[in-house]
Parts: C-alpha cells; sequence; structure tokens
C-alpha cells in the first residue's frame, strides 16, 4: 500500500533493535502479511504469510527493553508478545495513534518518520477473522521487503 520509513533508537533500545535489524538483513519479512488491523491502535505484522502458516524467527526471544524517553506515540514501532514479557521474537507492531497505555510493558524501539499516509490506510482496510485471528485484513497487505539503510 505504500512505503513507511522509519527510524530506530539503536542508542535507547539496543537489544530490540538488533533483533530486528537481523531479521531485516536475512530477508524475514520479505512476503509476510500485516495479519492483526485495529484502526486507532495498531498494524501488526512478522510472523505470517498470507495463507496463516506461521513463520518462526530463527533467533532466541529477547527480554522485555524499555527506555524512559521511548514511547508508544503516533507511528511507533514496538515488539508483539506473549503474557511473557521476555518472548519477544519477530512480531512487532506499528501505533496508529498514541498508545501510552503500552508504555513500560512493550518494546517500542522506533518511530515512523515518512509514510504516516501508508500506516493509517492500513489501519483503515476491512478486517475479519481468518484462521482463527480477529483483525485479520479481508485483502492481503503484504510487506515486499524491509531495508536498513544505515547502521
Amino acid at each position: 500500500m505504500g512505503e513507511m520509513v522509519l527510524e530506530l533508537y539503536i542508542d535507547k533500545m539496543p537489544i530490540t533493535s538488533e533483533n530486528f535489524i537481523k531479521l531485516s538483513q536475512i530477508g524475514f519479512f520479505t512476503e509476510l502479511v500485516f495479519h492483526r488491523v485495529i484502526d486507532d491502535f495498531v498494524i501488526q505484522g512478522g510472523g505470517y504469510y498470507a495463507n496463516g502458516t506461521h513463520k518462526k524467527s530463527p533467533y532466541d526471544p529477547i527480554v522485555l527493553e524499555t527506555h524512559p524517553e521511548v514511547m508508544h506515540v503516533d507511528g511507533a514501532i514496538s515488539m508483539a508478545r506473549t503474557n511473557d514479557p521476555n518472548s519477544a521474537t519477530s512480531q512487532f507492531f506499528i501505533c496508529d495513534g498514541l498508545q501510552h497505555r503500552l508504555d513500560g510493558n512493550y518494546s517500542a524501539f522506533g518511530k515512523v518518520i515518512n509514510g504516516l499516509d501508508v500506516l493509517r490506510d492500513i489501519a483503515a482496510v476491512e478486517t475479519k477473522t481468518r484462521y482463527f485471528m480477529k483483525d485479520w485484513p479481508v485483502d492481503d497487505i503484504i510487506i515486499n521487503s524491509v531495508t536498513i539503510l544505515e547502521v
């Protein structure tokens, strides 16, 4: 649906940023979809193909990393996880609007600096329950690639 450019807070969130960079550099996110889309909340991807098949990260889970200066602002990218705070692997979400209730509980590690219109377009798509998951877009939103421009 377009391109988003994000900056990562490598200095404040080194573990989380490194995990995302390593996954990007091996092409992990290519052809995965945004499988959870909730308008005015988040768009989430990094774990499923369009056919509902789960893609497992080749790396171990990372610890919950937070920083007092890194918040879940509009366009923040953060790691998804299970109920275990130290279970994040490859799934990430991008905040559609301020989500301060997530601060301190999820690892935000950067933000969209170009392409907020693309975020809004994705967040506004129609969704349904698919592959036993709620909020899956009716029309697949595929991640063509994630490119790290400089480290």
